[in-house]
């Protein structure tokens, strides 16, 4: 079976789903490279690092925005976009767990709480997914 792009009225939930996630993916990103040293000093892991995250998350959430634009959206975008959240939350997860990162406790609790965020615009792509294939 072929998916068939997303072009009508019903994908207006997933778009704005995609587009959050854009904005605050690509917001994030700016702020770990604009200001890596303060942040590291506040969330531990080394700035450099926070640079690295930065740039993925920036070319991330233009990547997402994309997708998001799209007169037609991509079914198997959305999965992938999907998948690279679920990806992101449980590394994320793992990283506080195994310790890798360094966090400090701000740093590990702010870890835990944007994993919430991305697997909650997961959640909210799913549904704008299914939305837009039901109605």
């Amino acid at each position: 079976m072929t998916a068939v792009p997303i072009t009508t009225d019903r994908m207006k939930f997933l778009r704005l789903a995609l587009a959050a996630d854009a904005v605050v993916t690509g917001g994030n990103g700016l702020i770990y490279l604009a200001f890596a040293d303060p942040v590291s000093t506040l969330l531990g892991p080394d700035a450099g690092l926070l640079r690295a995250i930065g740039g993925f998350l920036l070319a991330y959430g233009a990547a997402v925005a994309l997708v998001a634009g799209r007169r037609a959206i991509s079914p198997a975008a959305t999965k992938a976009v999907i998948a690279a959240n679920v990806i992101w939350t449980l590394g994320s997860v793992a990283a506080v767990v195994t310790g890798a990162a360094g966090f400090t406790t701000v740093g590990a609790v702010w870890a835990i709480a944007q994993a919430l965020v991305v697997a909650g615009f997961a959640e909210l792509q799913i549904t704008g997914l299914r939305k837009s294939r039901t109605n």
